[in-house]
């Protein structure tokens, strides 16, 4: 078996991965639920090569993703459900039609009327769905109950709070401006203070976790994505916190050594600094 630009060299090099008897013992033992964590943790260090400018590495993060499709598909195959070749006309045939000022005859359309046109496309798909789903027999299923439902469990709890309020706006659970989920913010703020004071730490986390909630929302708001807000001030944390350990190493210190005092008095020179540079 040698490598090939080709997409059937990937799907037979799947298939004898999987082939009792000849293939790999750790990928034979494998299922739809125990691969799906390689999944989520593929598609997050494609996000990763991408944060970082790394084409290279993107080009492999990518082929490392494409090879969970692969696992998922023939694992599929085995079970009679679908094949590769099955994922490929879904989509296909999902973005055709989901495109029709491309691929048809409704064309000059503004972002705006593309946003709308695809949500229309989505609602049809939905009912169609639907209908499919009773003529086989099989009940209806969550999202066709609930505005809320089909927001993925495996999602970031940032993200998935970001579309979970997304969602509810659309039949005008929301508010109507920034300022006003900023005195929401305040109130949570307030109710934390007074979980602590009462030491129930049952009732903090969740008080912590409203706070959560609501700074999603916030973002929603400013149209700001949390997770990449949160993203962003990690890295800044970890910029900073990095200067400290590079002062007390220029002075033969470790931060092990130094005070919290200390620490503090570097981490605003580093701030200062970064401000001088800016």
């Amino acid at each position: 078996m040698k490598p090939s630009r080709d997409i059937d060299r990937l799907i037979e090099i799947m298939a004898a991965l999987r082939t009792p008897g000849t293939g790999c013992p750790w990928d034979l033992e494998q299922d739809f639920a125990s691969i799906a964590p390689y999944t989520i943790e593929e598609a997050y260090e494609v996000a990763d090569a991408i944060a970082r400018g790394d084409r290279l590495d993107l080009k492999d993060e990518l082929g490392d993703l494409l090879l969970q499709v692969a696992f998922h598909a023939r694992m599929a195959e085995e079970e009679g459900s679908f094949a590769f070749p099955d994922v490929v006309e879904a989509i296909t045939t999902k973005l055709v039609r989901r495109h029709p000022h491309v691929f048809g005859d409704t064309r000059d359309l503004s972002p705006a009327e593309v946003k709308a046109l695809w949500h229309q496309i989505k609602a049809q798909e939905k009912s169609a769905k639907a209908a499919e789903r009773e003529a086989a027999g099989l009940p209806p299923k969550e999202e066709d109950r609930s505005v809320l439902a089909g927001v993925p469990q495996s999602l970031p709890a940032l993200t998935r709070a970001w579309k979970l309020q997304a969602r509810a706006s659309t039949v005008g659970f929301d508010w109507n401006d920034a300022r006003l989920v900023l005195d929401k913010v305040r109130e949570e703020t307030q109710e934390i203070e007074e979980a602590l004071a009462s030491g129930d730490k049952t009732s903090i986390r969740e008080e912590i976790g409203d706070l959560l909630f609501v700074i999603a929302n916030l973002a929603r708001h400013v149209d700001a994505d949390p997770e990449g807000c949160l993203a962003a001030a990690n890295t800044k944390f970890e910029r900073r916190f990095k200067g400290i350990e590079a002062a007390l190493e220029a002075q033969g210190r470790t931060a092990k050594e130094a005070s919290l005092d200390e620490m503090e008095a570097l981490w605003q020179a580093v701030k200062k600094a970064e401000k001088r540079v800016v």
